[in-house]
C-alpha cells in the first residue's frame, strides 16, 4: 500500500533536512521515509522557491501570460 505524506509533515522533513544538523539517514529512520523520497521533496521546495518568494505581481503577471502552443 502507497503511503500518503500531509504537506506538513513533509514541510517538517524537508526543513530538517535544510537544517543540516542530521544526514539524511537519519531524517529518513526518524520519520521511516525513504532517503529519496526525502530528496525529491527537498528538490520541489528549492525549486518553487523563487515562485514562492515572488512579489503578487509577478506572480499574476505570470498566471495571465497565454501560453503558445505549437501546431503539429
Amino acid at each position: 500500500m502507497k503511503n500518503t505524506y500531509s504537506a506538513e509533515f513533509k514541510a517538517k522533513a524537508v526543513l530538517e533536512l535544510l537544517r543540516e544538523e542530521e544526514n539524511i539517514s537519519q531524517i529518513s529512520s526518524k520519520h521511516e521515509v525513504h532517503p529519496n523520497l526525502l530528496k525529491k521533496w527537498r528538490k520541489a521546495v528549492i525549486e518553487g522557491l523563487p515562485e514562492l518568494l515572488a512579489g503578487k505581481r509577478t506572480r499574476d503577471t505570470q498566471l495571465k501570460e497565454p501560453r503558445v502552443r505549437w501546431a503539429a
